[in-house]
């Protein structure tokens, strides 16, 4: 019973749509409306407000790590954790609070990882953020980072259960970028930074 509520309380986190709260907060249009219609940071950022985007980005990664965090703290074991780092990552991708229509899951990853493993976090945040200034593509760096994620953790800490959890969701951040990558392949799709459309 406590490895359901666990389990549910992470997801009910992570369906806490922080591009919706931001948004808010801002003043600013529903981010569904504009860019590419996604509920994260990056699209927010298209509004033209950096501060939005910021709270966005930090609210998404803090759910994420506090999920994992707290699960720790109450003792739970590995194969927990790893279902609760799940849990809060499918929370946001499919939130029970946007009739299960969510962001890419970038942020709240991030959070997850940095929470299970401070130094993988750092070496998944640090591919982000090089591909992202490198080359200007959110998704291209995202692709990027959740292809390697599982690659660190082995190369960290070998062959273990944390592994398929990783694994399955890099799959599934990999998964939400699929049209994202597509775009990147047709030379169409959109750079950081770049406004909001129509």
């Amino acid at each position: 019973m406590q490895i359901a509520l666990a389990v549910l309380a992470a997801y009910l986190l992570g369906s806490v749509p922080f591009a919706m709260v931001s948004s808010r907060i801002f003043g600013l249009a529903d981010p569904r409306s504009y860019g590419s219609g996604n509920p994260g940071a990056t699209n927010v950022l298209r509004s033209g407000n950096k501060k939005a985007a910021l709270v966005t980005l930090i609210g998404d990664a803090l759910k994420g790590w506090a999920a994992v965090y707290v699960a720790r703290q109450l003792g739970f074991s590995d194969t927990v954790l790893g279902l609760v780092a799940l849990a809060v990552f499918f929370g946001h991708l499919f939130p029970v609070f946007l009739k299960f229509k969510g962001g890419k899951g970038v942020a709240t990853a991030a959070g997850v990882l940095f929470a299970l493993d401070p130094l993988l976090g750092l070496a998944v945040a640090g591919t982000w953020l090089f591909t992202a200034f490198a080359f200007r593509y959110s998704s291209l760096a995202a692709l990027l980072a959740a292809a390697l994620a599982p690659v660190y953790a082995l190369l960290m800490h070998g062959a273990n259960a944390q592994i398929i959890f990783i694994g399955i969701l890099a799959m599934a951040l990999i998964g939400k970028h699929w049209q994202n990558l597509q775009r990147l392949m047709a030379g169409q799709e959109a750079r950081i930074g770049s406004k909001k459309k129509g």
